[in-house]
């Protein structure tokens, strides 16, 4: 029988490039999306099952989980891939795009991973990966709330494997760098006040070092591959970094000091006094 996944976010980037790269491999995959009417190409795939779920909507992810239950019989593996960056001066968002970037990539995240555990539990099996970022181990400027529901990605992973890993049930945490997504355009929610004059010169700054960072962007089908070797490796690996950028940033994360490595990057952004 073959094994199924659950991809959240899989209409675009990583999330479709990972149901192709999993139906390619001959698993069953339940591509899921808030607007599954306006996908044509998963759609036309064998063995793949198409249907919504909004991580903010408690109530479709467990309509969805039931549905792919239903289809392929069990879910071995999920993707909690959904999810967009937030920029901008913390003074310009409204309480209500704060909320909304931490229930997006961290409320949602951990209501789909508590629809599916019942489930894994009672198999005593299943793979749970987490998309990260290298934003979850670094930061840049501008992005308060993108890297604070990063870091708490990673947080929260490492801290459900603890309890996890005696029910047969693996944590696995993904750290793309750059992908050459639509993260710049729908997944990118980049919110400004002009009138708050101190701040636009590093708006600006932001804006120019970022267009070249995705210049330098990897494609998603490499996140793919990186997910599928963490569902697939057979290891206690908890962390896995895709992308080259991703691997060089983190190599000299971990080997700078906080001064050192944040002066670095604001000479990069041109911040440096």
């Amino acid at each position: 029988m073959s094994n199924t996944i659950l991809i959240t976010g899989a209409s675009s980037g990583i999330g479709k490039a990972t149901a192709q790269w999993f139906q390619a491999k001959s698993w069953n995959v339940i591509a899921t999306m808030r607007s599954p009417q306006q996908e044509t190409e998963l759609t036309q795939l064998d063995n793949v099952l198409v249907t919504r779920l909004d991580v903010t909507d408690t109530e479709s992810i467990t309509t969805a989980v039931s549905a792919g239950i239903e289809r392929f019989g069990s879910i071995d593996a999920l993707v909690n891939n959904a999810g967009y960056g937030a920029y901008g001066p913390l003074e310009a968002f409204p309480m209500a795009n704060i909320r909304r970037q931490f229930d997006t990539n961290v409320i949602g995240l951990l209501a789909v991973t508590q629809a599916i555990l019942p489930h894994f539990r009672a198999q005593k099996s299943g793979t749970i990966v987490n998309i990260s970022s290298i934003g979850g181990k670094m930061t840049f400027p501008l992005g308060t709330l993108y890297h604070g529901t990063k870091f708490a990605v990673e947080g929260l992973s490492e801290s459900l494997h603890y309890e996890l890993e005696p029910l047969g049930i693996k944590i696995k945490i993904v750290e793309p760098g750059a992908i050459a997504t639509d993260f710049a355009g729908r997944s990118f929610d980049f919110t400004n006040d002009e009138s708050l004059v101190e701040y636009q010169a590093i708006v600006q700054k932001l804006m120019s070092g970022f267009e070249q960072a995705l210049s330098q962007s990897s494609p998603p089908s490499v996140v793919a591959e990186v997910i599928w070797t963490a569902i697939t490796d057979g290891t206690k690996t908890l962390r896995y970094t895709a992308g080259e950028d991703a691997r060089m940033l983190t190599t000299n994360r971990k080997a700078a000091d906080d001064e050192t490595f944040i002066g670095g990057i604001k000479t990069q952004f041109g911040l440096s006094s």
